[in-house]
């Protein structure tokens, strides 16, 4: 099959287009065709050589996916051959075929079609297991999002949205529009405006419940500001720096919970249980229409080097999706 390959480490040229062995599905696994990847941030780290993808004779990147089931595992029940199918991985995504648990994999829904299929779940599931799962974000309370444009961001809007909550978010000037147009209620511009500011004023000074932060950097201790008492920051990526000065002191007196959280990193079982929850609370609302992937645009697998660097230069709005 071809697959990317990354054979060292560096700038997007490195990405190169190889043939390797097809994966053998284990007995609890089904192998995939795979339609469509898209890409992370994740995969550009890993493409630096700062965030090493799961071991392997051959290290493919790709965190998501969606495709045609093609065979099973002797111990699979929940599919069948020809199923359409998406999910999250920790890598190998960028290939023609890949190897999954079954309960890792989620039904593509008939209303969302398989061409857009790879740009639902390592956003959408990242965006509900922070805000929701672990930020405690429901209907009437408010959550304040960073990099509101991003694959991320978008999925963020939507969701709180669809559970009836608040959201800020903040984006760079050309993306205001953008944001604002999938429903966040309060779009700041952060490089005109101080959010701490815009925040304090939205709320009154009581502050948000929520805070999903991609940045990290400065950014933190700036979002314990924003935080109400008793609130939580959850912090998913750092597009910033990976240090940060913060006061412990309000972090104490506002009795605010800082959490640091990953997918990729969890056990296997860990990530079957966030799927399944995903599949129960969050994939209907693919079919009623109040959820849909925001697609920025397309590359064929042979172009994922545009693509990063399109990523890279922050241009996107949405997915950058890999048509395989």
């Amino acid at each position: 099959m071809r697959a990317i390959v990354l054979e060292s480490y560096g700038g997007p040229e490195v990405l190169t287009v190889q043939e390797v062995p097809d994966p053998v599905p284990g007995p609890e696994e089904v192998l995939v065709a795979i339609t469509g990847s898209a890409v992370n941030r994740a995969d550009v780290l890993q493409r630096m050589g700062l965030y090493p993808g799961p071991p392997g004779e051959h290290e493919i990147p790709g965190l998501e996916f969606a495709g045609r089931v093609t065979a099973v595992g002797a111990r699979v029940t929940a599919w069948a051959e020809g199923d359409a199918v998406m999910g999250i991985v920790g890598g190998g995504a960028y290939a023609e075929r890949l190897c999954v648990h079954e309960r890792q994999v989620l039904p593509v829904p008939s209303e969302l079609g398989l061409a857009d299929a790879a740009a639902v779940p390592e956003v959408f599931l990242t965006a509900y297991d922070a805000l929701v799962v672990q930020g405690g974000l429901t209907s009437g309370r408010t959550a304040l999002v960073h990099a509101g444009a991003s694959g991320v961001g978008t999925a963020s809007i939507q969701l709180a949205r669809a559970i009836g909550a608040r959201i800020i978010v903040t984006t760079s000037t050309g993306k205001v529009e953008a944001c604002r147009a999938l429903g966040a209620d309060l779009v700041v511009d952060y490089t005109r405006d101080d959010f701490v500011e815009a925040v304090e004023a939205f709320t009154g000074g009581e502050g948000v419940d929520v805070v999903l932060d991609v940045i990290g950097g400065d950014y933190v201790d700036r979002n314990l500001r924003c935080a109400r008492v008793t609130g939580r920051v959850i912090q998913v990526g750092l597009m910033g720096s990976g240090v940060a000065n913060v006061s412990v002191g309000m972090l104490l007196a506002k009795r605010i919970q800082l959490i640091g959280t990953v997918l990729r990193a969890r056990p296997l079982e860990a990530k079957i249980a966030a799927t399944q929850r995903f599949r129960s609370e969050v994939l209907p609302r693919f079919v009623d229409g109040s959820l849909r992937p925001v697609i920025d645009s397309r590359y064929a697998l042979a172009a994922v080097a545009d693509a990063h660097r399109r990523m890279e230069a922050n241009e996107n709005v949405g997915k950058l999706l890999l048509d395989v």
